[in-house]
C-alpha cells in the first residue's frame, strides 16, 4: 500500500495523532487566550502587546498557529481524497490549500515575531 505525497504524515495513524494533539493545542490556547480575556476587563492595546511580548506567549502563539496548520491540512487532505476523485482537481485543490496554508504561516510568524 502506497502513501501519498501529498499526506501530511506517514499513515492514517500519524495523520490521526497530529490531529488530536493539535486539537488539544488549540483547545489549550483557547482557554488561555478566553482565561486572559475575562480576567483583564477593559483591556488596552498597551496590555495586548505586552502580552505578547513575553517570549513563552510567543511560542505558545506559535505553537498553535503550527497546530492550526497541520489541522487544517489534515482535515483538507482527507475531504479532497474523500469527495475529489478528479486526480487533476484533487491535486489542484490541494495545491491551493497548501498556498493558502502557507501563506498564512509566514504572516502569522510575521505578527508573532515581527520579523
Amino acid at each position: 500500500m502506497g502513501v501519498s505525497i501529498t499526506n501530511f504524515g506517514r499513515s492514517g495513524l500519524h495523520d490521526w495523532l497530529i490531529q488530536r494533539f493539535s486539537a488539544i493545542v488549540l483547545a489549550l490556547y483557547t482557554v488561555f487566550i478566553v482565561g486572559y480575556l475575562i480576567g483583564h476587563p477593559g483591556l488596552s492595546y498597551a496590555e495586548w502587546k505586552e502580552l505578547f511580548e513575553c517570549t513563552s506567549v510567543r511560542i505558545f502563539t506559535l505553537l498553535a498557529l503550527i497546530s492550526t496548520m497541520a489541522h487544517a491540512w489534515i482535515g483538507m487532505w482527507t475531504i479532497s481524497t474523500d469527495y475529489m476523485k478528479a486526480t487533476g482537481v484533487r491535486f489542484a485543490f490541494q495545491m491551493i490549500c497548501f498556498l493558502a496554508m502557507f501563506a498564512y504561516l509566514v504572516w502569522g510568524i510575521e505578527l508573532i515575531w515581527g520579523v
